[in-house]
Formats: C-alpha cells, structure tokens, sequence
C-alpha cells in the first residue's frame, strides 16, 4: 500500500511541471505576438501621415502656381485694357471729344490703381483669391474685350484715312480734269488761230510728230465748220434732225438735243478720213517722202476754188474731193439743199468748172486740208495708223477723250451707284492717230450708262 502511494505523489507532480511549462510557453507566444502587432500598427500610422503630408504639399504646391497664373493673367488683361483706353484717348484727339478723353483717361488711371494693388498684396503676400480658375477666366474675357475694342479703333482710324484719301483722289482727279481740259482749249485755241508759215521752210529732217498734230488740229476746225453748216441747211430744208441722226448712229442714247451734232460730225470725219495714210496712184510706185512734203507746201493755202479752176481736173487732188464729195453728200441731200442735182454734174464734167455755192466753198477747204494732212503723213518717217473705236467699247483714256463733257460727269455719276463701273462708248466722233509709239487719241461720245 506504501508503494503504491509513492507512485501516485510523484506522477502528481510531473504533471504540475508540464502543465506550468505549457503556460509558460504559451506566455512568451502571446506576448511575442502582441508586441509585433504593436509595433506593425505604429509604423502603418507614420506612413499613412506621412503621405497625407505630400498631398497636402503637392496641393499646395498647384494652388500656389494656379494662383500665380491668375495673377499673371490679370495683370497682362490689365496691361491689354490701359493699351485699349489709351487707344481711345488719342481716337478722341481728332476730332476734338472733351468728355471721351476724360472717360479715356479715367479708365487708364482706374487701372493703373487697380494694377498697384495688385502689386501691393502680391509684395506683402496677401493674395486672396479664392478660385484662381474664376479669376483667370475672368481675366481672360478682360482681355479679350480690351482687344476687341483695340481693334474697332484700328478699323475706325484705317477707315478715316480711307475716306480722307478718296476726298484727296477725288479732288485731285477734279483738279486733273480742268488743267486737262484748259490745256485742251489753249491747244485748240493755239492750233485753230496759229499761223501756218511755221510749215514754209519746213524741211523733211525737222519734221516730226508735233507739226502733224499742229495740222490736224487745223484740219478738224474746218471740219467741224463744215458738219455745222451742213446741219444749219438741213434745219433750213426743214429735216428730221432726231431722224436723220437715228439714220447715222442707230442706237446712240444723246444726253441733250444739241449732242446730236456728234452723230453728224461722225459721218463726216469717218466718210473724209476712210482711205487715210494710202499712197495716190501716181506716187504709190514711187514712195518719195520728199514729194509729199512738197505737194503739202504746195496745197495748204492755195485757194482751191481758184486752183481747181486753173488746174487739171484729174489731178490727185481733185479726184479726191470729187469722190470725197460724193460720199459725204447724198443726191437727196444736195436735191434738198439746192433744189438740183448742179454741183454733182459740174464735178463729173471735168473740164475744170467748179461750184461758186459757200456750201462747196466750206467742203472743199475741208477736202484740201484733209489731202494735205494726208500728204504731211505720208512724208514722215515713222509710219501713221489711224484707228478708231468699236462701239460699247470700254473707255479709256490712254486712247480716247470724250467729246462731251456733259456726258464724262452725268455718267460717272450713274456708274457709281451700277454693277460695271465703266464708261461706255456710243460711238467715235474722230479717229485717233498712232504715229509710231505716241497716240493721238480718238474723240468718242459716251453713251449714258443704264
């Protein structure tokens, strides 16, 4: 029994050994594991402030530039808007604006207060602006205003210089327009009384193109003397004058009555001058400048009812008012005017009778001169083209010169406010001439412009 109870007691006590060596182990374990924890817990805290810090800064950081951005941009849309009034301030010098140079200049003082201040709280760092981006946009449309209004007193000031420089042109092309035709009138007056003497001992080295625009000026006077006395015998023979001129020129549109003068003077300068610059039958083998120049000196101020009388009657010169005659006045015409047929008889007889009519005087001066004018052509050396204008043609005054100045400034007038913006021309009044690289320019009617 003793025995027994030994053994008991001792194996107690084993027990109570590996029991307080588990507890103790699984102390350490636990007290292991809680310390980890902790110190796992504290290091997740200090990052997690950590990146909180960054973020912080970094959205500091965009604020600040934001800001600044702001700024910049409020003050160049200042700058833009001082630029603009002082635009307006020097828009109001000329014309003279008292109350917008004082509106001018107190936007330009507003904003360069305005500008300081900005300065002020930028050097003391006292910035508040609460939304940079309402800022910046704002500053943005400021901008955009002040330019827009820069540029509207861009276009006024371009637009005024403008208008002064079509005043200027305009009254430059008036001033233009009267020395033209002064000198017109000093040329025709000089032309039409200038003595011919100057074509005496005119040799053919010293001929040039002024002694021909000298006769042809004399040649047109008569011309023009002779389509007057033709319309005066037509009035007196009681003719359709509007008709008649309907007849020559069909579809000219006249500005008065007394321009249908021109339709006449047409068919008589065209009819005379057809042919012009053709060498005579009796010279045309033998082209002799020379010969001309002589039958020119010859002819000019030679009676010709006397030299028709005492001449051949088959000479050049005959034979060219005898055809040019026949041209120019018609059977009825003649028939009306005089009641016969007697000058046309007497020219084709040809045995040296000549009508004593003033009639056949004035015509055949003309005749005389037109041959002569002619003769002095053909003696120069560059070579003489006549020419003269297509109707609806499109004037230019590089090569024509209106006829009447009524019609340049009724229908300037009309092509300012029609499509086309040209003059147009009705018809040609007198050839022009190019004589070499110089132009004599052709005399034309303008049609008004529909």
């Amino acid at each position: 029994m003793e025995t027994i109870g030994t053994k008991s007691v001792t194996k107690g006590r084993s027990n109570n050994k590996l029991s307080k060596t588990i507890q103790k182990v699984t102390s350490l374990k636990f007290a292991s594991n809680n310390a980890l924890f902790f110190l796992t817990t504290h290091e997740t805290k200090a990052h997690h402030h950590q990146a909180k810090n960054k973020n912080e800064e970094s959205k500091a950081r965009t604020r600040r530039r934001a800001v600044m951005e702001a700024l910049i941009a409020r003050l160049f849309a200042g700058v833009t808007t001082i630029k603009a009034s002082y635009a307006e301030l020097q828009m109001a010098q000329q014309p003279y604006n008292n109350e917008a140079i004082q509106k001018a200049d107190q936007a330009v003082v507003d904003e360069l207060i305005s500008i300081s201040e900005l300065k002020k709280r930028f050097l003391k760092k006292e910035l508040n602006i609460s939304s940079p981006q309402v800022t910046l946009m704002l500053a943005e449309v400021q901008e955009q205003q002040s330019l827009m209004k820069t540029f509207g007193i861009t276009i006024q000031n371009l637009q005024s210089l403008v208008d002064t420089k079509d005043s200027e042109i305009s009254s430059l092309k008036k001033q233009l327009h009267e020395y033209t035709a002064f000198n017109k009138s000093l040329e025709k007056k000089l032309h039409s009384s200038g003595s011919l003497s100057k074509f005496e001992s005119l040799h053919l080295s010293a001929l040039n193109t002024t002694h021909f625009i000298h006769f042809l000026q004399h040649t047109l006077s008569s011309m023009k003397s002779f389509t007057k006395l033709m319309i005066k015998e037509m009035e007196s023979s009681n003719w359709d004058l509007e008709l008649a001129a309907k007849c020559i020129q069909p579809d000219a549109v006249f500005i008065k009555q007394s321009h249908r003068c021109y339709a006449f003077e047409s068919f008589v300068n065209m009819t005379m001058f057809e042919g012009f610059n053709v060498p005579s039958e009796p010279l045309q083998k033998h082209h002799n400048r020379n010969l001309y120049l002589e039958n020119f000196k010859r002819h000019k101020s030679l009676n010709t009812k006397h030299y028709l009388s005492a001449h051949d009657p088959n000479s050049s010169f005959a034979r060219f008012l005898k055809s040019k005659y026949l041209q120019v006045v018609h059977e009825k015409m003649e028939c009306s005017f005089f009641g016969n047929l007697n000058h046309r008889k007497l020219l084709k007889l040809n045995n040296g009778g000549v009508p004593d009519s003033a009639f056949f005087v004035a015509f055949a001066e003309m005749a005389k001169r037109v041959w002569c004018l002619d003769c002095l052509a053909l003696s120069l050396d560059e070579d003489v083209r006549i020419f003269q204008v297509k109707k609806n043609t499109r004037f230019s005054e590089a090569y024509m010169e209106c006829e009447a100045e009524k019609v340049v400034s009724t229908s300037s007038e009309e092509v300012t406010d029609s499509d086309s913006g040209e003059l147009r021309v009705g018809f040609t009044v007198v050839p022009g001439f190019m004589i070499g690289k110089s132009v004599i320019q052709s005399q034309v009617y303008l049609s008004p412009v529909s």
